[in-house]
């Protein structure tokens, strides 16, 4: 069973997390981030009709189609979890007093929001974060944004109905900046202590968002109808009241980018007098190369339309950023993301996605699994100690009857002072060893063409082998062996000759024919091989040429 198995059972991996773009200009977006490598792994899109006027998706059942087309082109199961960037629909600060509730805060800021003209038709959904810029006396400065609860509900109950979990909602600015970060096009500016300006231009005019590093300092939204301009008349109209804004807005670098095909990031900054830094980013048609690197399995036509908002909506938790929204709450949080939403988890060239939910089971099992041993350990330690413990009394006892003999027969001996037990049982081994050492270098030496006939071992290492082979080589090699096994032993050949049963078959040998060749090695004395007595043999006709 592989890891994918082996997490799907625990619940890990079980729902895979999509993530979905609604991008005006380009539709509905599906993309998953290669985050080993910083790469888009898969992406498809879909048209859809998004009201700029209105801030909102123009059909939502055009949606639920774009959604269900997009994971049956990229093959993902419908039973996953969704992250969804929306356009953003109204963002602002406010500073209210530190001491005052999060309930109270809650509804002073929904009576903000519900100042502006598109939340007097629709109930909004509020979301809200601290500044990280300092505070100053008994106030705090907050960041808030909202969208639309009708639209919030509608895309949950069509996502419901495709077995679809909506796990979070987050705006274009913060997927904007998370895509920036991501991909490392703003690294120079997101330092620390760095300021500078990023400006979104739109359909409906442009925005200012005043930065250090990566904290939100302010934000200004500027309302410009676009459209009714012509050819350079709109690079002029942004210009003039571009002035003025930056005006209230000081910062070491202007960062363009371009969410409208009206208007070309490149030509507007060539357009624009500022004492700083400009730089652009196209985040439209005239987008000329990839953000990030993206799959060979993508087409090149189809990687042109990938925004900024869908890759930094991708990214997940992988990046942090100090401003965050969770608008499927409706509260002030400080994730994006569901409580239950998978957190990816890159494991070699693979990745996994983990739930808390998930963890707790591989949590639970890895205690299982470390108890279990522990837990049996605890309860056989005492019976294996109690087995032990009547093993070592046994030996106890043996070794205790051994000693009372030895000192027996010690004692007789000194008595007797005829006999040293010591002595003896150093040389009983001394004459086991020898012998164990022939036998041993015997059946670690012998050839496969040679045979032993008769071997005799005594107690003083003395040894006498005898046999056949059908060459000379093997018993040179067999010697050869058996002198380097028993060193310091003085081995040597005694005997090598031909193996023939009479004089005449001597003379009449073929020469080409295979010889059998008797050879005997030792290294005892003629005398005490004389004393040798040699066993009978077996062979009928051996015995008859021995009596002749």
């Amino acid at each position: 069973m592989d890891l994918n198995n082996i997490l799907s059972q625990l619940g890990a991996g079980s729902k895979e997390t999509v993530y979905l773009s609604v991008t005006p200009g380009v539709g509905l977006e599906l993309i998953q981030l290669d985050m080993s490598n910083h790469s888009v792994k898969t992406y498809a899109y879909r048209p859809l009709n998004y009201n700029d006027a209105l801030r909102e998706i123009s059909d939502f059942d055009a949606f639920k189609t774009a959604v269900t087309e997009l994971f049956e082109e990229t093959k993902i199961n419908m039973k996953s979890n969704v992250v969804l960037n929306l356009p953003m629909v109204l963002f602002g600060s406010k500073e209210l007093p530190l001491l005052l509730a999060d309930d109270a805060v809650m509804e002073a800021l929904t009576s903000e929001v519900e100042q502006s003209y598109i939340f007097k038709r629709y109930e909004p959904v509020v979301s809200w974060c601290d500044s990280n810029s300092s505070q100053s006396g008994d106030m705090r400065k907050l960041f808030y944004s909202a969208v639309q609860k009708n639209t919030v509900e509608a895309i949950t109950n069509a996502l419901a109905e495709l077995g679809i979990k909506l796990s979070g909602v987050e705006v274009s600015l913060t997927s904007i900046l998370k895509a920036l970060a991501f991909s490392g096009l703003a690294e120079d500016e997101m330092r620390d202590n760095y300021s500078w300006n990023l400006m979104l231009v739109t359909q409906n005019g442009y925005s200012i968002c005043s930065m250090i590093g990566k904290n939100i300092i302010d934000y200004y939204e500027e309302p410009l109808a676009i459209k009714s301009f012509e050819g350079d008349e709109i690079y002029n109209a942004i210009n003039a009241s571009l002035q003025i804004t930056l005006m209230s807005y000081p910062a070491n670098c202007l960062y363009i980018i371009s969410e409208t095909d009206m208007v070309s990031a490149e030509l507007l900054s060539k357009r624009i007098s500022f004492d700083g830094i400009i730089k652009y980013l196209e985040n439209n048609s005239y987008k000329k190369q990839d953000v990030i690197p993206v799959s060979l399995n993508i087409l090149e036509e189809i990687a042109s339309k990938i925004s900024l908002e869908a890759i930094g909506i991708a990214t997940g938790s992988s990046v942090s950023f100090p401003v965050k929204f969770n608008f499927t709450l409706g509260s002030k949080t400080e994730v994006i993301n569901d409580p239950d939403e998978p957190v990816h988890i890159p494991i070699g060239e693979n990745g996994y996605d983990l739930s808390p939910n998930a963890a707790r089971n591989i949590a639970f099992l890895i205690a299982i699994i470390v108890l279990l041993p522990t837990f049996g350990v605890f309860l056989g330690v005492p019976m294996i100690e109690k087995q032990k413990q009547a093993q070592l009394d046994d030996v106890n006892a043996r070794l205790e009857q051994t000693n009372a003999e030895i000192k027996r027969v010690e004692d007789e001996l000194n008595m007797s002072n005829s006999f040293d037990v010591n002595t003896e049982i150093k040389k009983v081994l001394g004459f086991n060893r020898d012998k164990l050492i022939s036998y041993s270098a015997l059946g670690e030496s012998v050839p496969k063409q040679l045979y032993i006939t008769y071997f005799v071992a005594k107690d003083n290492g003395k040894v006498d082998i005898k046999g056949g082979a059908s060459n000379v080589e093997d018993i040179y090699a067999f010697f050869k062996n058996m002198k380097e096994s028993m060193i310091n032993t003085q081995l040597r050949i005694q005997k090598l000759e031909l193996k023939t049963d009479s004089v005449d078959e001597a003379v009449t040998i073929d020469p080409s024919a295979p010889s059998d060749y008797e050879f005997e090695i030792t290294n005892m004395s003629a005398p005490e091989l004389s004393q040798i007595v040699v066993p009978p043999s077996n062979d009928p006709k051996k015995e008859q040429e021995d009596k002749k």
